[in-house]
């Protein structure tokens, strides 16, 4: 389960970030996992709520937005919804697709309390 890594990952991040803007607490967190990131998103909150008792995240709102994978065809010249890399074009079943977006786990906004 990787996802708990990745929840190190992000509360390491956002503790270094309450270090060094001077802040205490975090009142939303906006992460945003594509659907290519390879992130279980339910296991992923998971493991990001059991880790935020006693961080600057306690308390936080933990909002994951989900984009779908979007890719483009070579084939037919047109972009495209995926929802896996393996997948063929939806238009015209062709390949190669390169990714566009939708492939990555990235802390979007984050909301602090000033105290």
């Amino acid at each position: 389960m990787h996802e708990l890594s990745l929840a190190e990952e992000i509360v390491r991040m956002v503790e270094s970030s309450a270090a060094r803007d001077h802040f205490s607490r975090v009142a939303t967190l906006k992460l945003e996992a594509g659907a290519l990131a390879g992130v279980e998103v339910a296991a992923l909150r998971f493991a990001l709520e059991a880790m935020v008792p006693g961080t600057c995240l306690e308390g936080a709102a933990i909002v994951i937005d989900e984009p779908p994978g979007r890719a483009w065809c070579n084939a037919c010249a047109t972009e495209v919804t995926i929802t896996t890399r393996a997948d063929p074009c939806p238009a015209c079943d062709g390949y190669p697709l390169k990714v566009l977006q939708g492939d990555a786990l990235r802390v979007v906004d984050l909301v602090v309390v000033e105290e």
